[in-house]
């Protein structure tokens, strides 16, 4: 892999996300970049674990569950951490069936509200 490294406003660039958002996945250890003096450099893990956390905020994960699951990995290794990215994949494709069932319902009485409300403009 690369030794290059990303500076802070590089990583920030990279990701499209704001140095607040890039503090605190730093406070909340999500990322451990290098520091020198008051500099911060991210490599190759660093970016690497942005683009999983990035990922997984895009699927709606807490970033709670994303700080667990990367702590897999470096605990457990690669086979236990698929195997809970699996259980972890399957519990939120139930959330988002279940959110979509609800936004389906809110979309489909909106529509009938502002039909009916419609054809009153109209009598």
């Amino acid at each position: 892999m690369s030794d290059t490294r990303l500076t802070f406003k590089e990583m920030c660039s990279k990701f499209d996300v704001t140095p607040r958002t890039l503090r605190y996945y730093e406070y909340i250890e999500l990322l451990q970049p290098d520091r020198e003096g008051r500099s911060r450099f991210f490599g190759p893990r660093e970016v690497a674990r942005m683009t999983l956390i990035m990922r997984g905020r895009r699927f709606g994960i807490k970033l709670e569950d994303i700080r667990q699951w990367l702590l897999i990995y470096e605990n457990e290794g690669t086979q236990a951490q698929m195997q809970a990215f699996v259980e972890m994949a399957d519990r939120q494709y139930g959330e988002l069936e279940e959110q979509k069932l609800q936004l389906d319902q809110a979309m489909s009485e909106l529509k009938t509200l502002r039909d009916e409300t419609a054809a009153a403009l109209t009598d």
